[in-house]
């Protein structure tokens, strides 16, 4: 666990800007948590794909089947699939986690039309580039999700599973979430799903599945001294990103209120 908690010690400083920003201030209405959650959407969706492309290179996911990889490994990114893939909404039907962000979207009244489009130029053959340049991505999330592909695209198993670990998980702060719960107490029938996506984050993927990330990510990385510092630059960045994209969440939620739109 040596490497582990070095490597956590060096990310904490950029862990406690996320989780101290100023964005979850701001947060007083229902239409900022949509504006919210506008921005948010693309890193729900970019670490889905994070998470397949983990599976692609751990496991075996092309015909014919060979063995690939430790089986330890495979236990672990297979489990937290399923999870991810396919959990279940409030009233138990199946359904990833990404749906179900987008199904809180449609309950709060945001605006899914940016998302859904850039989604379905993906489904029509576009790059993840091209989707981004043709549905209009804001900025901050445009960069989020360049920064999640640069990682993808490494085809670096070890830094997927650190950028995975310690960069996604764990980063919803108290404070954020005592605002969602009182306003699910003043407005259960718009932000009610929103709430239950969170409550359920933190259950499986703050708990279990952070658990089995770690596990994942020190097998990768083993004793290779090389693979951990690299592990740190990419871990490092991402939380960057992340903060970025929360300035960038910080900007249009005051401009907004400033307008009063």
């Amino acid at each position: 666990m040596l490497h582990i908690d070095k490597l956590k010690q060096a990310i904490e400083p950029y862990r406690q800007q996320i989780i101290n920003h100023k964005v979850y201030g701001t947060i007083k209405t229902v239409e900022d948590v949509g504006l919210f959650m506008k921005f948010h959407v693309y890193a729900v969706w970019d670490f889905m794909s994070l998470l397949k492309s983990l599976q692609n290179e751990l496991t075996c996911t092309t015909v014919p089947w060979v063995p690939k990889g430790d089986a330890n490994t495979r236990y672990l990114i297979n489990e937290i699939v399923v999870g991810e893939e396919s959990d279940v909404d409030e009233n138990g039907n199946r359904i990833s986690h990404f749906e179900l962000y987008i199904k809180a979207m449609q309950q709060c009244g945001a605006d899914t039309a940016p998302i859904k489009n850039f989604v379905a130029l993906i489904q029509s053959g576009l790059t993840v580039e091209e989707a981004m340049q043709k549905s209009e991505v804001e900025e901050g999330a445009a960069r989020f999700v360049g920064f999640t592909f640069d990682i993808i695209n490494s085809q670096k198993a070890h830094l997927l599973a650190a950028v995975f670990t310690f960069g996604r998980e764990d980063l919803i702060p108290g404070m954020f979430i005592s605002i969602i719960n009182d306003m699910d107490n003043n407005f259960p029938e718009v932000i009610s799903t929103f709430k239950y996506y969170l409550d359920r984050h933190i259950e499986v993927d703050g708990g279990h599945h952070s658990h089995l990330a770690l596990q994942m990510t020190e097998q990768l990385c083993g004793n290779d001294a090389d693979k951990w510092a690299e592990a740190e630059v990419a871990v490092i960045k991402g939380l960057q990103m992340r903060i970025n994209l929360w300035d960038a969440v910080f900007n249009q939620i005051t401009v907004q209120n400033q307008v009063g739109v």
